[in-house]
């Protein structure tokens, strides 16, 4: 096998996720980046381009030049990565399915339900891949606190609790240069604001872990900081089928906290804990015994998580890893093999609906909704 040829739109100079998407991908040596339209202006894609070693005919203006451009080279990229901002996710990956290449889009999906729909069915009739970077499910720890679950060494679920933190946009950054905080702040590029940004990947990480939905949930979407146009901060509550209670919490404006990002279920005969910020371990509380954790490629860590992990024990792992599980197992799903827990289009629509659904909450004033 050869590497599978990469290309990425977004993530040219000045992009944080740009440099973390070409570091998951060269992890596992399973990519190559060969193609590139890093930036809307042609300035920055052509300095962008060189500074990651791009061919000069490989670097271009227009993601819809570079669609046509590689899908008629015999050597044309395979898959490509989009890491622009949220409103162009759907209309490039459905540019690039169309020309028979494979996606892999930063999360959320879009900025509406209907869009996310529409791609759906682009994707559903190309018969390509696509894999949405919801990068903490890929966490060892996350997937052994899903696999414990899944073997109901918790017992039943009673009550699901997830909070991501952080402070960053406790000042007005989308008012200055800063290029992440701006984007993020203009609503026709983001579509939402915390809820979009972080709320999603709280909501994908509680479903993915827990197995389960709600049947129906109530929140309120708050702009704590006074002349911001989008959401700062999230609540929600959940109600499920089995009766369990959950709650969603998540805010951009909470002073000290940097990336913290908490799942804790409940069950019958157990809780289990996880931190992002300590993403080698896994707590486990016991009814009966005392507490413990589950340390990353331990001794006790279930089959199915150890393959994943890279380095031995003791030796840490964290987000970058989290990206690279998501690119390694694309590529494993690219070449026609099995990759179950690879987030994709379903997880994208559910994270839209998440957003749609507490919209419609929070505009009747915090009233449940069906999910």
């Amino acid at each position: 096998m050869k590497r599978l040829r990469l290309g990425m739109v977004g993530g040219g100079e000045g992009s944080f996720i740009g440099g973390v998407h070409r570091i998951a991908a060269r992890l596992d040596d399973q990519f190559e980046l060969v193609a590139g339209a890093f930036s809307s202006s042609p300035e920055v894609a052509k300095r962008s381009g060189e500074a990651l070693f791009i061919a000069a005919d490989r670097c271009y203006a227009s993601w819809q030049e570079m669609a046509e451009r590689e899908a008629s080279r015999p050597d044309g990229i395979e898959v490509v990565s989009i890491v622009t901002p949220n409103h162009l996710h759907v209309p490039i990956a459905k540019v690039f399915l169309q020309h028979g290449i494979h996606v892999i889009c930063d999360k959320p999906l879009g900025v509406t339900l209907a869009e996310a729909q529409e791609l759906a069915q682009v994707i559903d009739a190309s018969g390509l891949q696509f894999i949405l970077t919801h990068n903490y499910s890929a966490l060892p720890m996350v997937r052994e606190a899903r696999a414990r679950i899944a073997n109901s060494e918790i017992g039943d679920i009673r009550a699901i609790e997830v909070e991501y933190l952080q402070d960053w946009l406790n000042d007005r950054l989308e008012l200055t240069d800063n290029k992440q905080a701006s984007w993020r702040g203009n609503p026709a590029m983001a579509g939402a604001g915390a809820i979009g940004d972080i709320g999603t990947h709280a909501w994908q990480l509680a479903a993915f872990v827990s197995g389960m939905e709600p049947e129906t949930l109530r929140g309120e979407l708050l702009t704590r900081i006074p002349g911001r146009v989008l959401d700062d901060e999230v609540y929600a509550e959940m109600r499920y089928a089995n009766g369990a209670r959950g709650r969603l919490w998540a805010s951009q404006v909470a002073p000290g906290f940097e990336n913290d990002l908490r799942l804790r279920i409940v069950g019958s005969r157990a809780t289990i804990s996880f931190r992002q910020q300590q993403p080698e371990i896994l707590e486990i509380h016991p009814h009966h015994g005392n507490s413990y954790v589950v340390t990353r490629n331990g001794v006790n860590n279930h089959d199915s998580v150890r393959h994943q992990c890279r380095t031995p024990a003791g030796h840490p792992e964290g987000y970058l890893e989290g990206f690279a599980q998501i690119y390694r197992e694309a590529a494993v799903k690219i070449r026609g093999g099995d990759a179950p827990l690879l987030p994709g289009i379903a997880a994208g629509l559910a994270g839209m609906k998440f957003i749609e659904t507490m919209r419609e909450s929070s505009d009747r004033g915090g009233e449940w909704v069906e999910w």
